[in-house]
């Protein structure tokens, strides 16, 4: 009687214990589970935005096929025929449609992409396209030229302000405050006050021009409250390519 009233509190006991354990336990594994899920989105995400960058940077204003291009036209005493395929006001329907080949594992077509071009200016400007795709330096005085850096229009994730970004630095233009680049469904769409540079690129060095690619991805991890996470992350990536010419 003794033995079965030990044997009775040690079952007992064991289901106490495992009642006590076993949310944690199985909040722990879940909690790794999603932590790799997130890691391996983050990856894709990042890649896409490598991909996307190499794909205007191979298609730029020099491809006589489908060139990627900014919403700055190239000098057309540099560029004589410069075709417009692939542009900001369409959304880049080839370069995002790239860039979302070649993730899986996730929603392709929940992917969004913008882009923004950078580029050296001459000192003396007059807002004419042969002030910006410009070489480092002035080849006629030798000074330094100015080198601008491209912005992207952002909705802040927390506070819902269409603000002025630099994707590189995550600062505000102007401000310099440190923010976050938003991704809204859809992105905003780009001007020729975010491009400081057109897609253009010349094989002689006559200009230095950068595209910087933004992609980004809503994601919600699965029993986001039981694992006591948000119920949705943004996943960022952000690559800088330097322009090169096409023959």
């Amino acid at each position: 009687m003794l033995t079965r009233r030990r044997l009775d509190h040690t079952r007992g006991q064991a289901l106490v214990e495992l009642a006590l354990t076993l949310p944690l336990f199985t909040m722990v594994i879940f909690g790794i589970i999603t932590l790799g899920i997130g890691v391996f989105y983050q990856q894709q995400v990042t890649n896409a935005a490598r991909e996307a960058a190499r794909y205007a940077v191979i298609h730029s204003a020099t491809d006589d096929g489908c060139p990627t291009v900014s919403n700055r036209a190239p000098d057309p005493a540099k560029l004589f025929v410069y075709n417009q395929c692939d542009t900001p006001d369409a959304r880049w329907p080839f370069m995002t449609a790239h860039a979302r080949a070649a993730v899986f594992g996730m929603p392709a077509s929940q992917l969004r992409v913008a882009a923004c071009w950078s580029g050296y200016w001459t000192t003396n400007t007059s807002g004419t396209p042969s002030d910006w795709d410009n070489s480092p330096t002035d080849p006629a005085t030798g000074l330094p030229n100015e080198f601008r850096e491209c912005t992207l229009p952002s909705i802040n994730p927390d506070t819902g302000v269409l603000e002025t970004v630099n994707p590189r630095t995550l600062t505000t233009v102007p401000g310099g405050i440190p923010t976050q680049l938003g991704c809204s469904d859809p992105l905003p769409l780009t001007t020729d006050a975010n491009d400081m540079a057109s897609s253009f690129s010349h094989s002689t060095g006559v200009s230095a021009n950068e595209v910087t690619v933004y992609t980004c991805y809503v994601w919600r991890p699965p029993l986001a409250g039981f694992l006591l996470i948000p119920p949705q992350v943004i996943l960022r990536g952000v690559v800088t390519e330097a322009m090169e010419y096409q023959q």
